[in-house]
């Protein structure tokens, strides 16, 4: 098992869950994070820090997409290890439908 990132991140990328990952597996995209599969312990520290409740187990239905989304994303992006500001449309993109096709960027983040 492992934990992934899915489209509830999109457009308001909170960190939190990077503060309390153990082994550093969460990348930076310009407008949401990653996690990357093959390093996730699954120790699910993570899930219940996430403002979006945008983390969940690949253990779910239909998650396959997100877990190869993550995996391909989590070896373009950089690494990201500190907490930083969530992005300034956070609060009211939280909980819109759709995100993937209205705002997903492939861009790299600035990673730390």
């Amino acid at each position: 098992m492992t934990y992934v990132v899915i489209d509830n991140c999109i457009a308001c990328k909170y960190t939190d869950c990077v503060e309390v990952c153990p082994v550093d597996c969460f990348y930076e995209g310009e407008n949401m994070l990653v996690i990357h599969p093959d390093e996730c312990i699954d120790c699910g520290v993570c899930e219940p820090e996430c403002p979006a409740d945008a983390i969940r187990p690949d253990t779910e239905p239909d998650m396959e997409k997100w877990v190869e989304l993550n995996r391909k994303y989590a070896e373009l992006w950089p690494v990201i290890l500190e907490k930083k500001d969530q992005l300034p449309e956070a609060e009211e993109r939280d909980g819109e439908s759709d995100k993937l096709t209205k705002y997903f960027s492939e861009t790299p983040g600035e990673g730390s």
